[in-house]
């Protein structure tokens, strides 16, 4: 039907109605989301505590997984209580100038992620392809400038985004199904063309998140083949070590994002309830298991966890 025949209207509010098809199951969906979400605050919390706390931790290493914790904190926080609400309280309603605010920091959270992996596969790369300069290459001042530029990025291309949503016009309903403002859900809704804001999120998707995805892949593969030209089976064992943490929350990031990406867009043969559950693990599981991956992995970080936490039962010994 041709758009003239519709009535416009402005949204003022629009509802989100969970995962369409799992209503009867949204409590119990609930439970793990939770319990995940609890699980970020604290996991990322005490990461950034402890990178904080502890000087010798300033490195340029540390300082950029304290900025990957940050932003995961923010993705989740943006998302999951409004989520909650849904699922517990059926309280799915939303103004649009919310819903375009969540929106935001949803993406913008997405490029900045992606942003730091890269910041953090240079880090690594100077750190085994060229260790004598690395404290002059990665000084303070050009980590600050890293993450200056980490935000001025994620800001000039989401913003753009916002200014698309504004212009559209909305004849249909107002129901999002969804458990959060999703970019292609309210594109969707439009009864304008939205060629634009379809490929230009299929731009940022290739252009930018794959542009960082395919640096990531070329520092790796320097590394690597720095890595087997070490003499000694020790260090390369040990080099390896140092990329492993780091690899896997890359593969954490891309490999749900790009499906998902791509999914909504071309994948209209995929149920709807499948592509919603994936775009909430998305937003739960890589902030989850960042810190825990970290954690694990990274000696410097697993040894101050334990003595965190062994300074905190005596203390609460102490105090019984």
């Amino acid at each position: 039907m041709p758009a003239d025949n519709h009535t416009f209207f402005a949204p003022v509010t629009y509802i989100l109605t969970g995962i369409p098809g799992t209503e009867e199951s949204h409590v119990w969906i609930s439970i793990p989301f939770c319990l995940m979400y609890i699980a970020t605050l604290f996991g990322n919390s005490l990461l950034l505590f402890i990178i904080l706390t502890e000087q010798s931790l300033h490195q340029p290493m540390y300082i950029l997984m304290s900025m990957l914790a940050t932003v995961d904190l923010l993705l989740s926080t943006t998302t999951v209580p409004k989520m909650l609400t849904v699922f517990w309280f059926r309280a799915g309603e939303i103004s649009f100038a919310a819903c375009l605010t969540q929106m935001f920091f949803i993406h913008f959270s997405f490029i900045a992620e992606s942003a730091i992996l890269l910041a953090m596969a240079f880090d690594r790369y100077i750190a085994i392809c060229d260790p004598l300069r690395y404290t002059m290459i990665l000084s303070k001042s050009v980590i600050g400038k890293m993450g200056l530029a980490v935000v001025t990025r994620s800001f000039c291309i989401i913003f753009p985004i916002i200014f698309l949503m504004k212009q559209l016009k909305f004849c249909r309903t107002n129901l999002l199904p969804h458990t959060f403002c999703d970019y292609v859900a309210i594109a969707r809704l439009a009864c304008d063309d939205i060629t634009v804001n379809f490929w230009y999120g299929i731009a940022v998707a290739i252009l930018v998140i794959g542009l960082d995805a395919v640096l990531i892949a070329l520092s790796y593969g320097l590394i690597l083949r720095a890595v087997f030209r070490l003499p000694s089976k020790d260090a390369r064992l040990k080099a390896l070590r140092t990329c492993s943490s780091h690899l896997c929350v890359i593969l954490m990031f891309y490999t749900p994002s790009f499906f998902s990406t791509f999914a909504h867009r071309f994948g209209h043969i995929i149920p709807g309830y499948i592509l919603n559950l994936l775009a909430n693990f998305y937003v739960l599981i890589p902030p989850m298991l960042n810190p825990i991956v970290y954690g694990v992995t990274t000696k410097e970080i697993l040894k101050r966890v334990i003595h965190v936490f062994h300074r905190w039962c005596r203390r609460s010994s102490l105090l019984s």
